[in-house]
């Protein structure tokens, strides 16, 4: 397919997290994270790791950033470790780790690197945890008492601002199903924790403002296109409560509509809400419709629905894919490009963000460094090509999109997986930390010089 250049304001990124890169669990004032004690419960991750050192950011952040300059990244999307912040949730601010913060913004900025920071990318302070998490409202509370700490010092240099960070697998992940921090299998406290994440993104925004003057402020979810495995009321069935669950139960609160009713009456005949909403008090639908300057997308697969009918099962649809054929990473994921410009096209149609930015996207391959030095992973390149050719068929269908970050600029940690998964554009040996870009990261650089897809 021969393409346009993208729009000339288009950003070219790559994102982060501070769990999966920092390190320096305990240095420096840092408190302790859900992720730091959810990690050291045997079995809970796949390896039997945890982000005690990761990628060692904390410390190796000036050569990264070099990585980054090398590359030519346009723009740097990190998080925040509200912990090394306030490391009890609230109260006693810890300048160390504000100034980490500070220095790295600093560095970005005089490297012509645009910060683009998320402000909770899942590592709540345990201390929060301990008093019941995003179950409770409290915990919304002590977001905003963090955000305003946080936007207060950098916010004169930081003017590309996420709240959150998936807040669907922060509370279903988290308090659902119990494969991420902090664990949880319970589905009221999940559905509490999603309201609370929105309502203290809401309540956030308002904040930023007032501490950033004339900052662009978003919010990130995860979404996934869903269609059904045939044409059987059964399975589209599946899929409306499917994309209810996933999608909808997000999109729908952050643009004014309130919670999907349909959603509601299904966690309802469930029983998953003994008390109703009773979490949503008046004037937080209100509070979390705040209006914002994009939304941020994370795309990496579809859903293919089959309504298992198993009643054993509780009647869950179950995801099923039609092509068996299909390319699949490492992580079990179907390689579904096309998905990423439906999904484009129809949050545009039905919600209309102001802006739109891939805040992730990318694969998991392991390919490490041959006899030459180089790692060749052609698959990742192929992967980043077709869905950057996703994006452009957006652009050209009116689809307001204003930039693509892709996941990860380099390996870390990958929570439930630990080290078992490479997402990263630069590989990481972790013995040494070494740093390797990989050839997807000289393909992606010649992206960002030609602002366009290149030849794989």
């Amino acid at each position: 397919m021969s393409l346009s250049r993208f729009p000339t304001d288009f950003l070219w990124g790559a994102a982060t997290s501070s769990y999966q890169i920092e390190g320096a669990w305990n240095e420096d004032g840092r408190g302790e994270s859900i992720w730091d004690r959810f990690s050291r419960q045997p079995g809970a991750i796949k390896d039997g790791s945890n982000g005690d050192v990761a990628c060692d950011h904390y410390h190796r952040w000036r050569d990264d950033i070099a990585i980054m300059k090398q590359l030519g990244l346009q723009v740097y999307r990190f998080s925040i470790a509200w912990p090394r912040i306030l490391p009890n949730g609230r109260g006693a601010v810890n300048q160390k780790g504000l100034k980490f913060y500070s220095d790295l913004v600093d560095e970005l900025l005089a490297n012509d690197i645009v910060p683009f920071a998320t402000l909770y990318h899942w590592d709540l302070p345990q201390t929060l945890q301990d008093e019941g998490g995003w179950a409770v409202r409290s915990t919304a509370e002590a977001f905003v008492e963090y955000v305003d700490v946080v936007t207060s010092a950098l916010g004169g240099r930081v003017k590309q601002w996420i709240t959150h960070n998936e807040p669907w697998c922060a509370s279903i992940l988290g308090y659902q199903n119990g494969e991420h921090a902090p664990g949880l299998q319970d589905w009221p406290s999940a559905l509490a924790a999603s309201h609370h994440l929105l309502l203290s993104h809401g309540w956030a925004v308002d904040v930023i403002r007032r501490n950033s003057p004339g900052a662009q402020v978003g919010i990130t979810l995860n979404l996934t296109p869903a269609e059904p495995a045939s044409s059987s009321q059964h399975d589209q069935e599946a899929t409306r409560h499917f994309d209810g669950f996933f999608n909808r139960w997000f999109l729908d609160p952050i643009y004014g509509r309130g919670y999907p009713a349909d959603m509601v009456a299904d966690y309802a005949a469930a029983g998953r809400l003994p008390g109703g909403m009773a979490f949503v008090q008046a004037g937080d639908l209100e509070t979390i419709a705040a209006a914002t300057d994009f939304l941020g997308i994370n795309y990496y697969s579809r859903a293919v629905l089959r309504n298992s009918q198993v009643p054993e099962a509780d009647n869950e649809p179950r995801s099923v894919f039609q092509a068996p054929e299909n390319e699949w990473t490492e992580m079990g994921w179907e390689v579904y490009a096309d998905g990423l410009y439906q999904l484009l096209i129809r949050v545009q149609a039905d919600y209309n963000p102001a802006n739109i930015y891939i805040t992730e996207n990318g694969a998991s391959y392991s390919d490490g460094p041959n006899g030459d030095g180089k790692v060749h992973d052609h698959r990742r390149i192929q992967y980043l090509h077709d869905h950057l050719v996703a994006c452009e068929r957006a652009i050209q269908a009116g689809v307001k999109l204003g930039g693509y970050f892709a996941w990860s600029l380099m390996d870390n940690f990958e929570w439930g997986w630990g080290y078992k998964q490479r997402f990263g554009m630069v590989w990481v040996d972790y013995e040494t930390q070494q740093r390797v870009p990989k050839e997807s990261a000289h393909w992606y650089s010649r992206v960002i010089a030609h602002n366009t897809v290149q030849p794989v």
